[in-house]
Formats: C-alpha cells, sequence, structure tokens
C-alpha cells in the first residue's frame, strides 16, 4: 500500500492549534505502517474524553472546544483519522472502506491501552467510533454522540439500491453547487418518503467520489462560518488550479482545513468515505448489525447531543433513544450550530459534555 505523509510545514500557520502531537504506528491488512495521530490535552489524571471527528475535516475541529474542556479538568484525546489531519494517508481511494478504518482506530485504541473512556463523535467520528465502542465494550464509561449515527439499512429495495447505484456510477456531472443544493433540502434520512434522504445523499457520494481535488477547506468553512461569495469564488478556482497552498483568499478556517491536503493526491479519505456510509446495504450489513445488537443492551450513560438543525442528520436520536437503555433519563438535548457544532456551538457543547462525565461517575 502505497502511504503519503503531509509535510510539518504545511501546518505551520494554523491559528489556535497549540497542541503537541503524539503519534502510533499501526499495521494495515497488507503490513504497511501507518501513522496515526492524535493530541492529548488536559490534566493527566482527569476524565478522559475521546473525540472524535468526520469528513472532510480534522482534530483541529475540536480547537475550540479543547480550552473549554481542559477548564473543566477534562482530558480529551482526539485523535486524526487515516486520511486527515496529521495522519497518514493511504493513496488510493480502494484503499478506504468503513471496515478498515474501524479496523485500524480499534487497533491505535488498543496499542494505546486507552480505558474508562467518555466518547464523543460527530459525523464519521461515529460511525467508526460508535463501531469501537461495541467492539471494546469495557473500555467505555460512557458515550455520547451528535450528528452522527451507526447507519443500517437491511431493507432497502432493490430498485432503490439499484437507483442509487446507477446514480452515483453514472455520466451527471455534479458540481459543488449542485450537490449543496440537494443536501441542503434533506431532513436526515427518514421522514414521509424514507428514500428521499438517501437519493439526495447520493448527490454528495457522487460528487466527493468523482471530484479529483474536492474543496475540504470551502465545504468546511462554509459551514462554520459566513464568508463573502466572491472570495469563495476565487478560492474554489484556486482549488481547482491546484493552488490552494498559495491560494490569498481562503479565510484562516477554511485554510485550516485545506492544510493536511497539499495536492489533491491526499485526498482520497475525502472522495472515498461519503460512498462507505452504509445508506444502502453493502458489505458492512453484518457488522452494523452486531453494533445494534451491542448497543440495544448498553446500560452505561449514553447522551445524544446534536444541532438539531442539520440537514444530514436531522432526527439521528430518535432511533437511539427508542433502542439503546443507556439513554434512559439522561438531558439529551439539541443546541443548533448546524453539521459542525463543535466549532459554533464550543463552550456549548464543551458544558453539556463536562456535566455528562461528570454527572455520571
Amino acid at each position: 500500500m502505497k502511504i503519503l505523509r503531509t509535510p510539518d510545514h504545511c501546518f505551520d500557520s494554523l491559528a489556535d492549534y497549540p497542541f503537541d502531537p503524539h503519534y502510533t504506528v499501526i499495521k494495515t491488512h497488507d503490513g504497511s505502517d501507518l501513522r496515526i495521530h492524535h493530541i492529548d490535552e488536559g490534566p493527566a489524571d482527569g476524565p478522559i474524553l475521546l473525540a472524535m471527528h468526520g469528513q472532510p475535516v480534522w482534530s483541529y475541529l475540536y480547537a475550540r472546544m479543547i480550552p473549554h474542556l481542559v477548564k473543566a479538568g477534562i482530558r480529551v484525546i482526539a485523535p486524526d483519522l487515516p486520511g486527515y489531519g496529521k495522519s497518514d494517508k493511504p493513496a488510493a481511494r480502494e484503499d478506504y472502506s468503513y471496515q478498515r478504518q474501524v479496523d485500524w482506530m480499534n487497533q491505535w485504541l488498543v496499542q494505546n491501552d486507552f480505558s474508562n473512556l467518555t466518547f464523543f463523535g460527530q459525523d464519521w467520528g461515529g460511525l467508526i467510533g460508535l463501531r469501537m465502542v461495541a467492539d471494546n465494550g469495557d473500555r467505555f464509561d460512557r458515550v455520547a454522540m451528535g450528528n452522527t449515527g451507526l447507519p443500517y439499512s437491511p431493507d432497502v429495495p432493490q430498485e432503490i439500491v439499484d437507483e442509487i447505484l446507477a446514480f452515483r456510477a453514472g455520466p451527471e456531472k455534479i458540481t459543488m453547487a449542485s450537490m449543496s443544493k440537494q443536501v441542503r433540502k434533506m431532513n436526515g434520512f427518514g421522514g414521509e418518503d424514507p428514500y428521499s434522504g438517501i437519493r439526495k445523499f447520493a448527490y454528495w457520494q457522487k460528487y466527493t467520489w468523482d471530484t479529483i481535488n474536492p474543496p475540504a477547506g470551502i465545504i468546511a468553512s462554509s459551514m462554520m462560518e459566513t464568508r463573502n461569495k466572491l472570495a469563495v469564488a476565487l478560492e474554489l478556482a484556486m482549488v481547482n488550479l491546484g493552488l490552494s497552498n498559495i491560494s490569498p483568499f481562503g479565510s484562516s478556517i477554511s485554510k485550516a482545513f485545506e492544510a493536511p491536503f497539499p495536492s489533491a493526491a491526499f485526498k482520497m479519505a475525502v472522495r472515498a468515505m461519503p460512498s462507505q456510509v452504509p445508506s444502502i446495504p453493502d458489505r458492512s450489513l453484518e457488522a452494523q448489525k452486531k453494533a445494534w445488537d451491542f448497543f440495544s443492551e448498553f446500560e452505561k450513560p449514553f447522551l445524544c447531543v446534536g444541532a438539531g438543525d442539520d440537514p444530514v442528520t436531522n432526527g439521528f436520536e430518535k432511533l437511539f433513544l427508542a433502542k439503546v437503555p443507556g439513554t434512559k433519563d439522561q438531558p439529551h438535548e439539541m443546541i443548533g450550530g448546524g453539521h459542525f457544532f463543535q466549532w459554533t456551538r464550543a463552550e456549548k457543547l464543551s458544558e453539556i459534555l463536562s456535566r455528562f462525565i461528570k454527572s455520571n461517575n
């Protein structure tokens, strides 16, 4: 397996990320060395929060939360998933799968011997992290999740599956604008038409798979801040020319989330992982069922805290509240802030997680 490593200098100009790096080398399925980065902040003897990011971001997403959590006496462990941030990046789209990410992060967890953990995951951090909890239940004391899920879709009709696969493999050119228009129309994956969300999410899957250089920084920053449309258009033009690393048009936020990707070659996880979301039945079906069987008997404290205004994950909490015993009598809450509410509601979310940890000792 060919593996890329983002040069350290790409992160030199980051604002508000003064955290020392920690690295763990694990083995891939073919015996290659894969280096995974994490940050470790706060008191060594404090309760540990394992905070996991999603797509297309990295542990920088928690930069605003960490000072609040540390002040509350929480030790924060925040890894970068393989393919993101300061972690190594397998160089082919086909290197990435849901199961491989789980396997890699399970190795990372066990090799570091982290235990007595509170888990918090959002987006892919939840999809992968919840599977990690299910695989390593004795290492986790509490679970919190937001704007994420544990997709399990055995009953999607074959005609819908065929429609989605044909669309994703088809010739239609999906632009960032046309993709965004469809995704904004989502209201989670439920509703009166249970397949509407699957169809609209397929635009995101097709866009990232087909786009050689998806603008990770622009995508992330557009959900965290209000930006000048002309500046965004000019920044996008620079990305399309392969010049994002010297673009004068990016905001500090967009630059931070573009930093791990000095060229399109580094973005294979960004391109691959959306298509690994099991919105239709796929090879992850058995593992997802096993995880749901685990959580259906999970009696440790389990908190759902989300935005409630994120079109992709609206209503994510309903299935967990119905099926997970540990959700009973917990103060579940929707706090606004959109998809990346770790950034937009950093202080509020930190307060909720700190209280959850301390009230469930």
